[in-house]
């Protein structure tokens, strides 16, 4: 298996999560990963680029997100990144159930954490947040179907 990089920018706009779904689900089942592991991929993308278009520029559709997708045949590498408020206390944002937002459970990365083998969190107010998540492949069942 050789290494494959897609670098994707994209407005922050709700329906562009979609896309970035969409693009996942693209690599894992070149990947041959078992439709469990590819609907754990479509959430942990969806939580990350959410959480940048509504937390990090706060529903403004003019800015842009970036995706990241590296492969190669130890692990999938999935890095989302924003230029928006950043996390003032990421440890604290990264607690289960804790949002800034009532409207929203806060679960997004207790999500990313579970589904995905290291999580790594960056960020710096007013400059911006990356979300570094890594699916080791090595130890992944392929589907059968």
């Amino acid at each position: 298996m050789k290494r494959n990089l897609l670098d994707l920018k994209f407005s922050s706009l709700g329906e562009n999560v979609g896309i970035a779904r969409m693009l996942i689900a693209s690599v894992g089942a070149q990947l041959d990963l078992s439709l469990n592991d590819i609907e754990e991929l479509k959430v942990v993308v969806s939580e990350a680029v959410s959480n940048a278009i509504i937390h990090g520029y706060a529903n403004h559709p003019d800015k842009l997100v970036q995706l990241i997708i590296e492969q190669n045949p130890e692990a999938l590498k999935i890095i989302v990144k924003d230029e928006g408020c950043g996390i003032p206390d990421v440890e604290q944002a990264m607690q289960p159930a804790f949002s800034t937002d009532p409207e929203r459970m806060g679960l997004g990365f207790v999500f990313m954490q579970s589904f995905m083998d290291d999580l790594q969190v960056e960020s710096t107010v007013n400059q911006g947040t990356t979300v570094t998540m890594i699916k080791q492949l090595d130890n992944i069942q392929p589907s059968t179907h």
